[in-house]
């Protein structure tokens, strides 16, 4: 029975039970399982390479992003690491964005100096992108879309034409977004990877990922890879996950309107020297946001007037946004790109990514949206302050 996304979230594994008929599935924390005979091992023997409660995150999350099956990570690193493992070789040309997480661009970087294949990093939202992609002929491209942390907007189908056209894959970081809000493999992607970290999770008490496969071969292609690195996701973990998960869709929705009041505040300071999301008229990719997604996310990049000094006045006396990494949780963050989430990029790299001093990210949680724009004004005010008295 075909059932909506929303549903599916909240119906994850439950009534799973056989054994003692829990509606809410129990999680199962044994490392191993019994064989009923020689050669005769049950569905799961080993917990690294199978677990119950795993499969149940697994299955929902693969059923939100319309995929042949899905691997549950202890890590969304991990779960690059292991698309990456999966998918690319010595002598591979791979395309990746200029302005990606921190964390990939090391693992990118790095890689392509141990392994030997050949990285381009390319502004995917530039009007030339997808025809530089097409000429590259990469064997991957990665993208991400809304990107991190500037939310400039890649056009995944046509990124997924051109990069298949060489015969390549489309691999697309879903994190800022979730199944909720964009859903790559409709667009031509061939995997998607997200932190569950963030908003499936959406509690900040869990750290784990997810790679989704459009392709039978390539999800037993990523199992294989997660389990020979040992990059599974534990049990308990899976069982938080699938806990958040239920309430997806009821957060996406608060996350959004309070971001859509902090933004028009935003608009309005004269602290504020550009902000950066993708549900304002003016954002390049405003367009292509509304075909591809389903609202415009609840992550907020702005930049401030004065640099890192206004910064740190804006930030010394925050109530109700905690300045700290990661994103998609219930609470409000703000964070310092540059010396935060994006500090393994050296200058120059950060630069030509477009990451000034000033650029600030905030991920909006769902606390009351007139405390968030109090708070976030008398912030601003104070950083409006710094840069006047310089």
């Amino acid at each position: 029975m075909e059932r909506s996304w929303r549903t599916a979230a909240v119906r994850a594994g439950i009534d799973a039970d056989t054994a003692e008929g829990a509606v809410v599935p129990p999680i199962y924390l044994s490392t191993n399982y019994g064989f009923t005979g020689l050669r005769a091992p049950r569905t799961h023997d080993y917990s690294r390479s199978g677990n119950p409660t795993r499969s149940h995150l697994a299955d929902a999350l693969a059923e939100l992003d319309g995929a042949a099956g899905a691997v549950v990570t202890a890590s969304g690193m991990g779960a690059i690491t292991t698309t990456l493992m999966a998918l690319v070789s010595a002598g591979d040309t791979v395309v990746a964005p200029h302005d990606a997480y921190g964390g990939t661009w090391r693992l990118l970087d790095a890689l392509a100096r141990r392994v030997g294949f050949d990285l381009h990093l390319l502004d995917l939202a530039a009007p030339d992108a997808v025809e530089r992609v097409r000429t590259l002929v990469p064997v991957l491209t990665w993208v991400e879309t809304p990107s991190n942390p500037l939310l400039a907007i890649s056009d995944l189908a046509a990124l997924a034409d051109a990069t298949h056209a060489g015969g390549g894959l489309l691999v697309a970081d879903n994190t800022f977004c979730s199944p909720v809000l964009q859903r790559p493999l409709e667009f031509g992607a061939d995997a998607v990877v997200q932190s569950s970290t963030k908003y499936l999770n959406g509690h900040s008490d869990v750290i784990g990922g997810v790679v989704a496969s459009a392709t039978a071969e390539m999800a037993e292609q990523m199992a294989w890879w997660a389990n020979c690195l040992g990059v599974t996701g534990g049990a308990f973990d899976s069982y938080l996950t699938l806990r958040g998960l239920r309430t997806l869709g009821v957060r996406m929705a608060a996350h959004q309107e309070n971001a859509a009041a902090v933004v028009d505040a935003l608009c309005a300071h004269p602290a504020v020297e550009r902000v950066h999301y993708p549900g304002l008229a003016d954002h390049p990719g405003h367009e292509l946001a509304q075909r591809q997604m389903d609202g415009f996310g609840a992550i907020v990049s702005f930049e401030v007037v004065g640099g890192e000094d206004a910064v740190a006045a804006l930030v010394d006396g925050l109530a109700h946004f905690s300045l700290a990494e990661s994103l998609g949780g219930v609470e409000s963050l703000i964070c310092h790109p540059g010396s935060m989430t994006h500090a393994a990029m050296p200058p120059e790299v950060q630069e030509a990514a477009g990451l000034r001093p000033g650029l600030v990210r905030l991920s909006v949680g769902i606390e009351d949206p007139d405390d968030l724009v109090t708070d976030l004004v008398a912030g601003l005010d104070r950083a409006g302050a710094c840069d006047e008295s310089e």
